[in-house]
């Protein structure tokens, strides 16, 4: 899933671009080097198809232009990138799996690959990554998502995790410090809402498909969890009181604080990005992604002067919540037609040279461990490496998708207890319920 996006021309605007979360063949013949395949002539005139998550922005069309040069340069191929809406992505693969009509490669959240190698979606591509040397400076703690009993599915593209998002000069103009605990953190939401408009989200509620990105840091922090596996099961965690409590605090954002509008329950970080372009949204939960296409929305209006991030507090002030520990991958769909040049882009996009780009130009953690080193040392960095120590996963289940994507359990439990039609235990029973036949199934 999105978190799963850093790379700008100076420390502060590095600072800014920081985040995450939270998007077929053979793996054919690779040779094991930190770099394609010098195939050159044997490959020229063949096409691949990408598909890149999201929306283009001028530096990742730079990046996506430079990289189908180098690739193009080595092998001899072209590469066609078709960009998709995050919203829009399950939908495309989906067709995709049922007309024969997808991909050579694509980008992937990393939590929804388990889901689609269980639909036989994905490449093996073990082969390709143990036999490539750059791929394997990336730390194997970093491929749990990617490998599923024993085979490696899909390469890590850049990770992370997200932080609030806010509008830094309205905090220094209100004489708003950054908030340090849920209290403070409501405080300073009403604060915007008094002072900038009614019509204003002083901490924008996300209840789009991306909604549990927001959500988990509340829950996690209260000591909740959404499900684990027990006895061969998926036991859901959903009435018990640790998520109960953050669930709680999180839609009384809206049904008792006020602070985010009724009428944008169904918003996700992408609707509330165009918000805050249109300085219409004081804080909300997302990673550097965002950076660049608020800046090009509001015509240079909001710029990287006027935004700033830090860690979502703990209920307590004890440091940061617990974000999503996510990232984006790239994968093999399983239907390509030329396994053997879409390892060849794999390789390159996510070795050393494009990985490290893809990540820090796309406001994600680098995985290879100087490139992050070197940005830790960085403290316009600390919201995000100090919630990526502590950030956590959802359930590992290849129906985890379904449940968050599809059928939106909790967003439709939390519209119903904003809307006055459950209780919160009302909602979380039924939810919980709903949760454990769709991981089960």
């Amino acid at each position: 899933m999105k978190i799963v996006k850093i790379a700008v021309a100076t420390s502060v605007t590095a600072a800014l671009a920081l985040g995450l979360a939270a998007c077929g063949s053979d793996s054919g013949t690779t040779e094991p080097t930190g770099t394609p395949a010098a195939s050159g002539p044997k490959f020229a005139g063949q096409t691949l198809t990408v598909w890149r998550l999201g929306a283009p922005t001028d530096v990742a069309d730079k990046y996506m232009n430079d990289l189908n040069a180098k690739f193009k340069e080595v092998t001899g191929a072209d590469a066609k990138v078709q960009w998709i809406p995050w919203p829009d992505a399950q939908k495309k693969w989906t067709a995709a799996l049922a007309g024969g009509e997808g991909p050579d490669v694509t980008e992937f959240g990393n939590d929804q690959v388990a889901a689609w190698v269980a639909q036989d979606a994905l490449s093996d591509i073990t082969d390709v990554v143990k036999g490539d040397s750059e791929l394997q400076q990336i730390p194997q703690n970093l491929w749990s998502y990617e490998t599923i009993d024993g085979k490696v599915y899909a390469a890590p593209w850049g990770g992370g995790t997200r932080a609030v998002l806010y509008r830094k000069d309205w905090f220094d103009k209100l004489g708003i410090q950054a908030p340090k605990t849920w209290d403070e953190l409501v405080t300073a939401a009403k604060t915007i809402v008094d002072k900038q408009g009614k019509d204003v989200d002083g901490f924008a509620f996300n209840g789009g498909s991306d909604a549990n990105m927001s959500l988990s840091p509340f829950v996690w922090s209260a000591g909740g969890d959404f499900a684990s596996f027990e006895a061969g099961k998926w036991v859901g965690k959903l009435t018990e009181p640790g998520f109960k409590e953050g669930f709680q605090f999180y839609t009384d954002l809206v049904a008792k604080d006020g602070v985010s509008g009724k009428g944008r329950l169904t918003q996700n970080s992408v609707d509330i990005a165009q918000r805050f372009a249109a300085g219409k949204v004081g804080m909300y939960v997302t990673g550097g992604w965002d950076i660049a296409a608020i800046k090009e929305q509001s015509k240079g209006k909001i710029d990287e002067s006027k935004m700033g991030f830090f860690s979502l507090p703990n209920k307590d002030g004890s440091g940061p919540a617990p974000a999503f520990q996510g990232g984006n991958d790239i994968a093999i769909w399983k239907d390509t037609k030329n396994a053997e040049l879409a390892a060849e882009y794999l390789k390159l996009a996510s070795g050393k040279e494009f990985g490290v780009r893809y990540a820090k130009e796309g406001g994600l953690l680098p995985l290879y461990p100087d490139a992050l080193t070197e940005m830790g040392t960085d403290p316009a960095q600390k919201p995000f490496t100090d919630t990526f120590a502590v950030a956590k996963g959802f359930p590992a289940s290849p129906n985890w998708a379904e449940a968050n994507d599809t059928k939106a359990v909790l967003q439709n439990a939390a519209r119903s207890v904003i809307d006055g039609k459950k209780t919160v235990d009302q909602a979380l029973a039924d939810a919980n319920g709903e949760l454990e036949t769709i991981l089960n199934q």
